[in-house]
This record gives C-alpha cells, sequence and structure tokens, in this order.
C-alpha cells in the first residue's frame, strides 16, 4: 500500500490522531510515554483533515505534516496522512479501515484525558471502546474531569491497573489504561492563541 507505514501481524502498533494544529511537545511527550509505557513496538501520527468536533477548520495538512515531522523525529514514530488517503472523517471510520487492511495489528488507540472527557461524544464511541484497547494519558486540568467521564464510568469494569500497563496492547477490547505521566503544560490552541504557529 503505497504511502502507508509498513506493519506485520503481532505488531503493537499505537494510534495517536489529532488535527496537531500544531504538533507541539506535549504531543511528542505522550508519544514516548506510551512506547515506553505500554510496550508499543510504533506509534503512528494521524495527521487528520480535520476534527468534526471544532468549529474552525485547522492549518493547512502539508503544514501540519512538516511541523509535526520536525517536533516528533522518532525512529519507531511514523506521521501520517493515513485519513486523508483512506478518506474517513472519523476516528471509528479509521479504525475500521486499518484493522481490515492489517490483519493481525495490535492496534492501541492512544487519547489525552482531556479527550476521555468528551469521548461519548464521538460517533460511534462505543464501537471503538469494544474493538481497539485504548490508553488515557494524564493531561493538565483534565486528570480528574477524567476520571468522571462517562466513558471511563461505564467501562469502568474493563480498566487495567497502570502497573499492568504493558499488557493493554495483548488484551481483548473492551481495555482501557489510564497512565499519569509526568505533564506538559502546553496546547495547540494556547500556541495559536499566542501567533506561535510557525510551519
Amino acid at each position: 500500500m503505497q504511502g502507508f507505514p509498513l506493519a506485520w501481524p503481532g505488531m503493537k502498533i499505537g494510534l495517536l490522531g489529532g488535527s496537531f494544529d500544531p504538533a507541539h511537545e506535549g504531543h511528542a511527550h505522550i508519544t514516548r510515554e506510551a512506547l515506553r509505557r505500554l510496550g508499543l513496538d510504533r506509534v503512528w501520527w494521524l495527521v487528520s483533515p480535520g476534527n468534526p468536533l471544532k468549529q474552525r477548520g485547522p492549518a493547512p495538512m502539508t503544514e501540519r505534516m512538516s511541523r509535526a515531522r520536525r517536533v516528533m523525529a522518532h525512529p519507531r514514530v511514523d506521521v501520517t496522512d493515513i485519513e486523508l488517503r483512506l478518506g474517513t472523517r472519523y476516528t471509528a471510520q479509521t479504525l475500521r479501515q486499518l484493522k481490515a487492511l492489517y490483519p493481525g495489528v495490535r492496534f492501541v488507540w492512544l487519547m489525552g484525558a482531556d479527550n476521555l472527557v468528551q469521548f461519548h461524544e464521538w460517533k460511534d464511541w462505543e464501537w471503538i471502546m469494544r474493538n481497539v484497547p485504548i490508553g488515557v494519558f494524564a493531561r493538565p486540568g483534565a486528570r480528574m474531569a477524567a476520571r468522571g467521564a462517562r466513558a471511563a464510568d461505564e467501562y469502568a469494569r474493563y480498566r487495567l491497573p497502570s502497573f499492568a500497563a504493558k499488557m493493554l496492547p495483548d488484551m481483548t477490547p473492551p481495555a482501557w489504561c489510564f497512565l499519569n505521566v509526568p505533564m506538559k503544560p502546553i496546547s495547540s490552541t494556547e500556541i495559536r492563541e499566542r501567533g506561535e504557529w510557525v510551519a
């Protein structure tokens, strides 16, 4: 599949999706922690054409991809435009296609705790919970809210303790884990508001 990352059955691959508008050290930090704490072989950044939950459109794709590759220059991380190539708009659509394209690959969805708070608003969020293990990473200001999130509450019995996080990629969904990691107080919104978004 030209333009798609290589992967083979049995590989453990974390998927970090988002508009990355712009990518920053917080994204890179979560990625490095995911590789280490979850025992992943690789992480793919899924730079999305646009976020359906955000009113404002993102910066041009080429600019966001270019910056993301500079921010996350790591031999085990692929910055991709998979969603653009697949023509998918929602995470569940992307995951369905990736699971079909890469049979036997153990995908893990990665997200910050701020996304867990609104996860129940995502299209087909329960399908995601039931089909892909999820690693949730602490984010400034969202740790307590995430613990009371609807998804966290409804799927509480499927939560893996953080000390067993390396088991997550091998778990049969639903399975998720909340990881308290040293937090980076930075966000894409703040960078845009400060006018520091430079491709």
